[in-house]
């Protein structure tokens, strides 16, 4: 049985969030699940993570404002804050896997489509000593996609950690940084040995395609 994962971004008129904080939203909104009492041990959603772990870790991202904002908040599920500046931080809710037929309704008409975003300036380089995921600066992806790839990458670095470490990263709320390589950075980094999401092509890039690379100080003690 192949069960999927669902994010959704808030994105009402107006009022869109800035793309880099949707990344590391959404990254962190993966993170919160996988570290939820009720995702593990005897937690309702424990036999669901489980299964979903256990086989291909199929993500979607989907977009809501208003009333289909309201009601995604209505489900069961976890919802993380961005930590831009202004009005408008990113917005992901996360909900526990699900068969893929039994995606409910109310998630399931949501659209894949229209999360494309934009930084509105220049990004500063990450604090030192934070984790950064860093994005393939060869490959184009929408918005959407992008936020399923960083949450992917933070995963597989969750993943490799010890269970002291998680709760150190988990004691700072996942603090993390999400950045474009450049082609030489790119080069290094695929070298590293570093946790590394090697997507599937079912949407967007071509099946292979290496799209971001986790590099957490942890990993590299």
């Amino acid at each position: 049985m192949e069960y999927v994962l669902t994010l959704v971004v808030r994105v009402e008129k107006g009022a869109r969030p800035a793309q880099t904080d949707a990344l590391e939203t959404a990254a962190r909104a993966v993170l919160a699940i996988l570290s939820d009492d009720r995702s593990v041990g005897e937690g309702e959603w424990a036999e669901a993570m489980a299964g979903w772990q256990d086989a291909r870790i199929r993500k979607v991202v989907r977009r809501a404002r208003g009333a289909e904002w309201r009601r995604a908040e209505a489900l069961p599920g976890i919802t993380v804050t961005g930590r831009a500046a202004g009005d408008s931080p990113a917005e992901v809710r996360v909900f526990p896997p699900v068969p893929l037929e039994e995606v409910p309704k109310d998630l399931a008409k949501l659209q894949v489509s229209g999360t494309d975003f934009e930084d509105p300036e220049e990004l500063p380089a990450p604090e030192p000593g934070l984790p950064v995921l860093w994005i393939n600066p060869a490959l184009e992806m929408s918005s959407g996609k992008a936020m399923a790839q960083c949450g992917h990458a933070a995963q597989l670095a969750w993943w490799e950690l010890s269970p002291e470490e998680r709760k150190e990263w988990a004691a700072a709320d996942f603090a993390l940084a999400v950045r474009t390589a450049s082609p030489a950075q790119w080069q290094t980094l695929q070298g590293s040995g570093l946790p590394v999401v090697q997507d599937a092509g079912f949407t967007e890039v071509a099946p292979g395609s290496r799209t971001v690379i986790a590099a957490h100080p942890l990993l590299t003690r």
